[in-house]
């Protein structure tokens, strides 16, 4: 018996095929979060099959993995975690059959449990309002943060989509920006003329200020479109920062984050008559399954648009 078993701990020769199993996922364009994420999950795995003593992946059969699968559920995981865990297990062996360590696969058998349809929160047009006011424009990182919530807002972006925006990604003249979203997928986007307008603000006057001491010595000017105030790329916990800051400020009651801005976007979209293919292209949705949550949003829309338009709605 290997000492791995009497610890509990994954065999080596285990993690060595999760590492080529990351590695392919890398490779198909998956984003490093959710590469981190299964990393931790199946690791998880491989230390509850050590426990049991079982050869991975040849001896894991579907009754395991249903055990295993009871065992998430007793250990008060949210039904979303272990809906995460069981999809990373499912690729996992998807991986060991592609790589001939299995001849079929006992995951894809294997059910996750029924996630609550969660609606999107979405702020009211004035609440936005109230928050845009909230920041103070008169110093560089406010026009940098007008020009962050207008394009999370205006354009329906992603945090990382922001945070990863390069100064020449944006196109003043076609009125559009280039955006690389998840799977390292592009798409091209049109901007609203106040997103615009505060981009170019930004870029005048705030974003001068933002650059590094190094420019001033001849060095290279930073790539991305929005910095610190140390002259470094932003990441996404600097968006949810300043997120908080101005909810506060602003006294928005609506439960909101950075990704609200995107909803936002989709909802308002909708209410405005927009077609659901196009707001899935705009919000770069492989599926529109997904776009279609917003529909929901819309439905007291929808129902003022039917009491006006058909002629059997009211008495």
């Amino acid at each position: 018996m290997e000492a791995a078993y009497k610890k509990g701990e994954a065999r080596q020769q285990d993690l060595d095929i999760l590492e080529r199993y990351l590695v392919s996922l890398n490779q198909s364009g998956c984003s490093q979060k959710t590469v981190v994420a299964y990393r931790r999950d199946c690791r998880h795995f491989l230390r509850y099959v050590a426990r049991d003593q079982r050869e991975f992946p040849k001896a894991v059969d579907y009754r395991f993995l249903r055990r295993y699968a009871a065992h998430l559920a007793t250990s008060r995981y949210e039904k979303s975690s272990i809906s995460r865990k069981l999809s990373a297990v499912r690729g996992l062996f998807r991986f060991c059959r592609s790589e001939g360590l299995v001849d079929a696969s006992p995951a894809e058998a294997l059910s996750s449990p029924k996630l609550p349809k969660k609606l999107p929160a979405v702020l009211r047009p004035y609440e936005i309002e109230a928050f845009l006011r909230a920041i103070d424009t008169a110093k560089p990182l406010g026009l940098r943060d007008l020009a962050i919530f207008e394009l999370l807002y205006g354009c329906g972006l992603r945090s990382e989509e922001v945070v990863n925006l390069m100064v020449a990604e944006v196109d003043f003249e076609q009125e559009e920006i280039r955006v690389t979203g998840k799977g390292n997928k592009t798409r091209i986007l049109p901007v609203g003329e106040i997103a615009l307008a505060a981009v170019r603000e930004y870029i005048k006057k705030g974003r001068p200020e933002l650059l590094p001491e190094s420019v001033e010595e001849g060095g290279a000017e930073p790539e991305a479109l929005f910095l610190s105030s140390r002259g470094n790329q932003l990441g996404t916990s600097d968006i949810r920062r300043r997120t908080i800051k101005y909810v506060r400020k602003a006294a928005v009651e609506t439960k909101t984050s950075s990704h609200v801005f995107r909803h936002c976007f989709a909802t308002h979209l909708l209410e405005g008559g927009a077609d659901l293919r196009a707001v899935q292209e705009l919000l770069g949705h492989a599926s529109i399954s997904t776009t279609q949550r917003y529909t929901h949003v819309s439905g007291a829309h929808l129902r003022r648009v039917y009491e006006r338009s058909h002629p059997r709605a009211r008495s």
